[in-house]
C-alpha cells in the first residue's frame, strides 16, 4: 500500500470518474486505474464499482475512503512539521497595512522574512482599519497592521505597537496655538480636517465628541495623515491627529494639547489563531522583533500612521 494509491481513491471517490480523476492527480487513466487495482489486490477487496456510467465506492470503499484521507492529512502533517525544523516553511501570506502608513521595523521584518524564507509569496494590502480588521476576521487577510480606539480587538490575537494621546495641531497664527489647550467644545468653535470614518484616530475622536455632546466642523477628510498635516499648515482647518503623527511638524504646526478625551489612539498588530507555520514565524519575529519596544520607542519608528 502506497500513499499515492490511496491519493487516487481519494481522487476517484471524489470525482466519480477515472478520466477526471487522473487529471486532478495528473496521471494517465491507464495509471490511476492500474495503481488502484494493485491497491485492491493488496487490500483483498473491490473498492471502486465500475460497472456503470460513474465509478461509485463499494461498501469496502467507503469503509477505506476516511482512513485514506485521514493517512493523507497525517503524511502531510509530518511534512510540514519536518519542513518547520529544517526552515522550509511554504505558502502564501497576505499582510495588511493601513493607507500611508510607515513603520519601518515591520518592513525590515518582512525583508527579513522573505530572505529566510523564498518559499512563502507574501502580499501587501492597503486599506481603512475597520476593513483590515475584517479582513482578518474573515481569513483574506493574515496579519494586518491597524489602528483601533484604546485597545486592539479582542476577538483577534495583537501586539502592540503604538499607544498614544489625540492632538489638535495648528499654524503659528491661529488662535488656538497661544493657549496650548483645548476641549472638544472649544475646539469644535473652528473648522476641522480629520482623516475618514473607519480609521482610529478619526473614531476616538467620534466617540469622544459623542460622549461630549459635541458636533464638530469637519471642514476635510483626507486618507493621509501627511495630507491632513499640510491642509491645516495652510489654514484651511484645525488637523486632528495622534500624537506621533505631528511630532516632526514644530516647524509648521503647534501642538494643542485635547483636554477631557481619555480614550488612546492604538496602532497594533492583529492576526488570528493559526496553525499556519508561515504565520507563526511571521508572528515570531515580529513579537521578538517588535514586542519589546516600549509603544513610544515603536512611534519614533512610525512615520505618517495615524492609528488608522
Amino acid at each position: 500500500m502506497e500513499l499515492r494509491q490511496l491519493e487516487y481513491l481519494v481522487a476517484v471517490a471524489e470525482e466519480a470518474n477515472f478520466t477526471r480523476a487522473a487529471a486532478k492527480v495528473h496521471v494517465s487513466q491507464s495509471g490511476i486505474s492500474a495503481q488502484i487495482r494493485q491497491l485492491e489486490g493488496d487490500l483483498g477487496a473491490t473498492l471502486i464499482d465500475r460497472s456503470g456510467r460513474s465509478a461509485t465506492l463499494t461498501a469496502a470503499g467507503a469503509a477505506a475512503l476516511p482512513h485514506a484521507r485521514a493517512a493523507l492529512a497525517s503524511a502531510g502533517a509530518l511534512r510540514q512539521a519536518i519542513d518547520e525544523v529544517n526552515g522550509l516553511i511554504r505558502g502564501d501570506l497576505v499582510v495588511g497595512m493601513v493607507t500611508a502608513c510607515t513603520v519601518t521595523p515591520l518592513f525590515d521584518i518582512l525583508a527579513t522574512y522573505h530572505l529566510a524564507h523564498p518559499g512563502v509569496a507574501i502580499s501587501v494590502v492597503e486599506d481603512r482599519s475597520d476593513r483590515l480588521i475584517e479582513r482578518v476576521r474573515s481569513g483574506s487577510a493574515d496579519l494586518a497592521l491597524v489602528g483601533s480606539v484604546g485597545v486592539a480587538p479582542a476577538d483577534l490575537e495583537s501586539l502592540l505597537l503604538v499607544d498614544e494621546n489625540l492632538v489638535a495641531a495648528v499654524p503659528p497664527n491661529h488662535p488656538l496655538a497661544a493657549e496650548r489647550r483645548t476641549t472638544l467644545a472649544g475646539l469644535s468653535a473652528y473648522p476641522i480636517v480629520c482623516l475618514p470614518a473607519g480609521t482610529g484616530v478619526r473614531a476616538v475622536f467620534d466617540q469622544a465628541c459623542a460622549a461630549q455632546g459635541v458636533k464638530p466642523d469637519i471642514a476635510l477628510e483626507a486618507s493621509a495623515p501627511t495630507t491632513v498635516v499640510d491642509l491645516a499648515a495652510r489654514g484651511l482647518g484645525v488637523a486632528v491627529l495622534s500624537e506621533s503623527m505631528v511630532a516632526a511638524e514644530f516647524d509648521r504646526l503647534v501642538v494643542v494639547a485635547l483636554d477631557g478625551v481619555e480614550t488612546r489612539a492604538v496602532l497594533a498588530l492583529v492576526w488570528n489563531a493559526t496553525e499556519s507555520p508561515a504565520l507563526r514565524e511571521l508572528v515570531r519575529q515580529c513579537r521578538r522583533t517588535l514586542g519589546g519596544m516600549a509603544p513610544a520607542a515603536t512611534g519614533a519608528a512610525v512615520a505618517g500612521h495615524g492609528a488608522r
